[in-house]
């Protein structure tokens, strides 16, 4: 008979590309990880990892295995949520996958309530790209994840997957000071024509939602520097380098030599909590999704 948690494992390891991340995601080392898969292809008489490089791809008869792995944990996850459900009570373990700024400025305070309440309950989160944790949902690598998006880029809920509005996150434009546009109280799109940015990197939705913003106000973006973490964009602001979008959420207090500036109309992120359908009666998908509104600041 199959090892389910081996089959885990190899589940996982399809889902994040790596042994590490899998281990990751796991909460093992790799090299359980490793000899997890190791037994199963004794077991099965098969070869399921083949090296690629630095990395490892799946034989064709693993990925069949991930398809079967995959139904498996979903009758687990259902027997599960019953279970949860009859007594009442969150509990177990819940992985949560959120993104960088609701990772620093949300969570926190989210996972410290929910130790506190439901002591039953085991959430562990790992800060995900909002776009990459609504796949992760689906797979059933993580049970919830907090993503964002921008009104000209909706997030995609793929069929089995439901979410909750946790609440709307503003955006100021950030400045330097002595910037000819700190202080205004309103700046239109069409007067930013000619600055120099520093956004997200290529590929990130935020990044995205800039080009495309600006090009349809009839501005081309000059982005100078790029950088992941919205600290070190205001950083770079504020050594008078350029200008940014930043959305208020995580950003703590502006480092002396930045400030705002409202940009009208004033740019809005929504965020939300995704699970998939069939754990949507889990006790501990409802007490987070409370959590996450209750301690929601805009």
């Amino acid at each position: 008979m199959l090892d389910l948690a081996r089959l885990r494992a190899l589940h996982a390891v399809s889902v994040h590309g790596t042994v590490g991340a899998a281990a990751t995601a796991l909460g093992y080392t790799p090299s359980a990880v490793s000899q997890q898969i190791a037994k199963l292809e004794r077991e099965t008489r098969t070869t399921l990892l083949e090296r690629r490089g630095r990395g490892v791809a799946l034989t064709d008869e693993a990925l069949r295995l991930v398809e079967t792995a995959g139904q498996l944990m979903s009758l687990v996850e259902r027997a599960e949520t019953d279970l949860e459900e009859r007594r009442g009570v969150p509990a177990g373990r819940l992985a949560i996958a959120a993104f960088a700024s609701a990772a620093r400025g949300l969570m926190p305070r989210v996972l410290a309530d929910l130790a506190e309440r439901h002591p039953a309950l085991d959430a562990r989160m790992s800060e995900v790209d909002p776009h990459l944790s609504v796949d992760l949902v689906a797979k059933g690598a993580v049970d919830l994840a907090v993503a964002h998006d921008w009104d000209i880029a909706p997030l995609p809920a793929p069929p089995g997957v439901e979410q909750a509005v946790i609440g709307d996150d503003l955006c100021d434009l950030v400045v330097p000071v002595g910037h000819r546009l700190a202080g205004r109280p309103a700046v239109r799109r069409e007067e930013l024509r000619g600055e120099r940015w520093i956004a997200q990197p290529p590929g990130l939705v935020c990044h995205d939602w800039l080009v495309r913003t600006l090009r349809e106000a009839g501005c081309e973006p000059d982005i100078a520097h790029t950088a992941e973490e919205n600290p070190t964009l205001v950083a770079l602001v504020a050594a008078g380098l350029g200008i940014a979008l930043i959305p208020r959420l995580g950003r703590g207090p502006l480092p002396e030599g930045a400030v705002t500036a409202r940009l009208d109309p004033l740019p809005v992120r929504r965020l939300y909590a995704l699970w998939r359908t069939g754990a949507a009666r889990r006790p501990a998908i409802t007490a987070t999704v409370h959590s996450l509104r209750s301690h929601w600041t805009p």
